[in-house]
């Protein structure tokens, strides 16, 4: 059973005259100023169908949808709808009283937006069938379609630039070394312009009783020679209180053996 097919209207104009023309002589083509236009032979409503491939342009009373003539059109441009040579607002159209006969009238438009809404929507229509046509051919036939070829043609190659990938990559990446001193303790970078002095080699003599390191001073004008600190005052007897019986645990501060002149004690 085949399936229903269903009416769709592509256009209504509320205002559209019906003339009678006379038979055209030659192939030139109709023209609208050998019609009375003055005079048509009758005004009403239009509205364009369409039912499966094939498009109706029906003539219908204004107040009563009375339908006053149908045109069937298989096939646009044709010679079911044709426009005159000189105007842009009057159409010849071909129509049937579903016994066989047939007529030629024309058809104006007040408006030629009018005119030009239902020349489109009669190229849109069967735009849709064209493409409707090719669907189907290609559903019938999918081998026959276009296929996508991404392989490479006889001769041709590709081209990439790895090197200078591989440069960018290790101008952003390379981290900047930081120096290092003896003993696995990290410094600093000194100053732009700044002269970084000579370090003297730790011995038991620059530690304290406390297991602090004193570094000594370097003057960088002496050749490496040292440079003593100023002696720190003694602690107080506040500041012996603070430490109460770790003080007292390690001994007193007199009996530890004081640093030589010149090294600071932490």
């Amino acid at each position: 059973m085949e399936e229903a097919e269903y009416e769709s209207v592509l256009c209504v104009k509320p205002d559209v005259h019906v003339y009678r023309i006379p038979p055209r002589a030659t192939n030139r083509g109709y023209r609208a100023a050998e019609w009375q236009l003055d005079q048509p032979s009758w005004s009403g409503r239009l509205r364009i169908t369409a039912k499966g491939q094939t498009a109706y342009i029906k003539l219908e009373d204004r107040t009563s949808g009375e339908l006053f003539a149908q045109a069937p059109v298989d096939q646009f441009p044709g010679t079911a709808v044709e426009s005159v040579t000189d105007s842009s607002r009057y159409f010849v159209i071909r129509i049937e009283d579903g016994n066989g006969r047939r007529a030629f009238i024309g058809i104006g438009f007040g408006d030629r937006g009018d005119a030009f809404d239902f020349n489109v929507a009669l190229q849109d229509h069967f735009k849709w069938v064209k493409q409707q046509c090719e669907f189907a051919k290609q559903a019938q036939n999918p081998d026959q379609g276009p296929k996508l070829d991404l392989s490479f043609k006889e001769g041709q190659t590709i081209k990439l630039n790895i090197s200078s990938m591989k440069k960018k990559e290790g101008a952003a990446g390379t981290p900047r070394a930081r120096p290092t001193s003896t003993g696995g303790l990290s410094l600093l970078p000194p100053p732009p312009g700044a002269k970084t002095a000579a370090l003297a080699p730790l011995s038991r003599e620059h530690l304290s009783v406390g297991g602090s390191v004193v570094q000594p001073a370097v003057s960088p004008s002496s050749g490496g020679a040292t440079v003593s600190w100023p002696q720190p005052k003694p602690a107080t007897t506040a500041t012996a209180d603070i430490w109460g019986d770790f003080a007292k645990s390690t001994g007193s501060t007199s009996s530890q053996t004081q640093p030589g002149a010149g090294w600071v004690q932490f």
